[in-house]
């Protein structure tokens, strides 16, 4: 990963709201130890991502966002690759924050990704 790497960040259907994304879509929940799992956007794109997501993990998502290194980098947020769940695999490295902090960060992600858009999305 560079500091132009796409961390791509698949979008559960619960984290629309009004056709909106809500910051829940970049904060961890206690079950991720507060590391975010994204998918390293140099070693998969955003379509093969999505289709790896839903079909091989079963898992549900709507689409793909997505946040650079760098700009996780600004908020002191540490990346890193995570290939033990699956080579594609990276994380986003909140465990250093407290709650707020985390709160606060997750939200200019998200703004960071809405600004760029949806990088896929379900037809």
């Amino acid at each position: 990963m560079n500091k132009d790497t796409l961390l791509l960040r698949q979008i559960h259907p619960s984290f629309i709201q009004n056709d909106r994304v809500t910051s829940q879509v970049f904060r961890p929940t206690p079950k991720d130890e507060k590391k975010l799992s994204v998918y390293d956007g140099d070693m998969i794109d955003p379509m093969a991502a999505f289709e790896h997501y839903t079909q091989q993990l079963k898992l549900a998502s709507v689409g793909v966002m997505g946040v650079t290194v760098d700009e996780c980098s600004a908020l002191n947020l540490p990346c890193q690759s995570d290939p033990e769940p699956f080579s594609e695999h990276a994380i986003i490295d909140f465990s250093h924050l407290a709650e707020n902090a985390i709160t606060k960060k997750s939200k200019l992600l998200k703004k960071k990704a809405e600004i760029r858009g949806w990088l896929y999305r379900e037809e």
